[in-house]
């Protein structure tokens, strides 16, 4: 699949010449079509990278919070990342800022976010699921409103289609110095959840049983929490917001592996990437204008979603 990915595309190459291109850069010796190299090494590796990483990252996230939720129907936004990472964005890009800017305050504001969330329930003086759940969509409905509010002040023929268009999720731009900055705080987290997995089981029983089993309740959803968040936000700050994925390929997963979190959430991983690199590759290679990816992902997602349910005869696993 990433040979394919990596020559399907507006400018189409040979299978055998990528591979020809992948061996004079591991040699070091001088490429042949100067074109294709360029195209292969500055455009499409670190695009499908991209891809990867985010398909991953999102899968993994939506998977732990079903997991410490105890939901099989939360996503990785349920805290407000990606509200408020669509208002970091939608800010950096009325201020006229640069991409490493749009996506250093959507990753700021999405965090924001998710610190506004858990404030709530500090406030409140009530820690339990269900409150953080509220205090959630308490700010994604704020962070949502101000997001409205810049798009409506933003220029229409400039800013407001800048900002939906990312709104809408893709990887077009990402280069490498934008995927070397975020790479490595991915893979600590994506490491740090899947060391935790069976953790994660135990939180899936219940505060009550956690903490019957003596573990630290309070301390491993924090952690668990604030990983999947960096995760997403992570995610979302170099793509975009794009829906379905964190929701529809945990219970993917779970239908090939079962609900135990040691083996799903690896899968997760896998899935999320490989249908992340699906989806990139058919909005580049459909037609000739790009596809946003969430319109993508919202065409696949949605059926593939209700087949999962079919297949599991309308309950959840």
């Amino acid at each position: 699949m990433v040979l394919l990915a990596l020559s399907v595309g507006r400018y189409s190459m040979n299978p055998a010449d990528v591979l020809l291109a992948l061996s004079e850069r591991l040699s070091g010796t001088s490429p042949q079509d100067a074109a294709m190299h360029d195209v292969l090494f500055v455009i499409r590796i670190p695009r499908i990278l991209a891809a990867v990483l985010v398909g991953g990252a999102l899968a993994l996230s939506g998977a732990v919070y079903q997991g410490v939720f105890k939901n099989p129907l939360v996503s990785p936004d349920l805290l407000g990342v990606s509200a408020g990472a669509s208002v970091g964005a939608a800010i950096a890009i009325l201020f006229g800022l640069g991409m490493a800017m749009v996506q250093f305050f959507a990753f700021l504001v999405g965090m924001a976010a998710v610190g506004i969330s858990v404030s709530i329930t500090r406030f409140l003086k009530n820690q339990s699921n269900l409150a953080l759940v509220l205090a959630g969509i308490i700010t994604s409905g704020f962070m949502a409103s101000v997001c409205a509010t810049l798009k409506y002040i933003a220029n229409p023929e400039t800013q407001l289609s800048e900002i939906v268009f990312w709104q809408m999720g893709s990887v077009a731009s990402v280069n490498h110095i934008q995927l070397t900055s975020v790479s490595p705080l991915l893979i600590i987290c994506g490491v740090l959840m899947l060391a935790l997995s069976w953790r994660i089981n135990i939180l899936s029983f219940g505060e009550e049983e956690a903490k019957t089993l003596g573990m630290n309740v309070m301390l491993y959803r924090g952690i668990t929490i604030a990983g999947s968040s960096l995760l997403t936000a992570s995610a979302v700050s170099i793509s975009g917001t794009i829906g379905w994925i964190g929701l529809v390929i945990p219970h993917l997963g779970r239908l090939l592996v079962g609900s135990d979190n040691v083996k799903l959430l690896p899968a997760c991983v896998l899935l999320g990437g490989l249908f992340m690199l699906v989806i990139d590759t058919i909005s580049r290679a459909a037609t000739t204008v790009e596809i946003p990816l969430s319109i993508l992902t919202g065409l696949l997602g949605a059926p593939f979603f209700a087949w999962l349910l079919w297949k599991q005869k309308g309950g959840v696993q």
